[in-house]
């Protein structure tokens, strides 16, 4: 039996501050860390339903974004299951009608993932900005750290850059 695909799918307009956040994880983790062979980061960027087919070819997927649900800026999620959806609605991320949408095709398409969404409340997401805002970027490594615990559970490995035994693949 071969390895369990992980797609680390982060999502998000970089152009929008916080709204920005679960691409700006998979920077930090692609700069910091090499993974197994079974592990994919991808910048899933606002590209919506065009994620369907490296979501389709995925056997777990943790998505990594921005999460309205009225708590402190910086507040981290992590959704599973029937949390997944019944806790995060569509108003809360602008990636969610995307993001239940593709998983349903891709259960049509005889692959459905099982998936979880490790995301943060943002400071702001409307005006016109690259830069995170403190309470966010302050937490960035906490994100990460949770996407490295996620990724060890679904059976990837990973190991800092600076590591002697850095080279996985």
């Amino acid at each position: 039996m071969s390895e369990k695909q992980i797609l680390v799918l982060g999502v998000g307009n970089l152009l929008l501050q916080d709204e920005g956040v679960g691409v700006r994880v998979i920077e930090t983790l692609e700069a910091g860390y090499a993974f197994s062979s079974n592990v994919t980061l991808l910048d899933g960027g606002t590209l919506g339903l065009r994620l369907l087919d490296p979501i389709s070819r995925a056997d777990h997927l943790i998505v990594v974004d921005a999460v309205q649900n009225g708590e402190a800026p910086g507040t981290l999620y992590f959704l599973d299951g029937k949390n997944l959806f019944n806790r995060v609605t569509f108003k809360n991320s602008m990636h969610q009608l995307d993001l239940r949408e593709a998983l349903a095709y891709a259960e049509v398409l005889g692959n459905s993932p099982t998936a979880v969404v490790i995301g943060i409340e943002p400071g702001d997401i409307s005006p016109w900005g690259l830069e995170l805002t403190e309470s966010v970027q302050s937490r960035l490594e906490d994100m990460a750290g949770l996407v490295l615990k996620e990724i060890e559970k679904a059976g990837g490995t990973y190991v800092a850059k600076n590591s002697p035994g850095a080279a996985l693949q």
